[in-house]
């Protein structure tokens, strides 16, 4: 008789391969609301840019986020957090921000965004 060996996971294995893939998931679930808010804020100082370029004021430019930024639903960024530069008729709109995502219990992650007008 010709016995083969067997080969492939065992239940301790597919338990703990379970749990980390459970656990990538979970960051990556937290993770979506905090993305989705640095594209819009992307989207928007695009559309900021577009307007200072066409003669907006920095006064205008900061109104008009706070207002789109109700809309979006982006809470972490305000108008007055913004740098905005204008050089005659160029506009650079600039924003650093953190956003903490809470993970479990007291473990929370910390993400930190930048998002420019700048072309890099």
């Amino acid at each position: 008789m010709d016995i083969k060996r067997q080969s492939g996971l065992s239940l301790i294995s597919v338990l703990i391969v379970g749990g980390l893939a459970a656990f990538v998931i979970l960051i990556g679930f937290r993770t979506v609301p905090a993305v989705n808010e640095y594209i819009a804020l992307k989207r928007i100082i695009g559309v900021l840019v577009t307007e200072g370029e066409n003669g907006a004021s920095v006064t205008d430019l900061r109104r008009s986020f706070d207002r789109r930024r109700e809309v979006d639903d982006i809470t972490s960024v305000t108008g007055a957090d913004l740098d905005i530069s204008k050089d005659g008729s160029k506009t650079e709109i600039e924003v650093e921000y953190s956003r903490k995502v809470p993970v479990a219990g007291n473990v929370s992650l910390l993400i930190d965004f930048r998002a420019s007008s700048a072309v890099r």
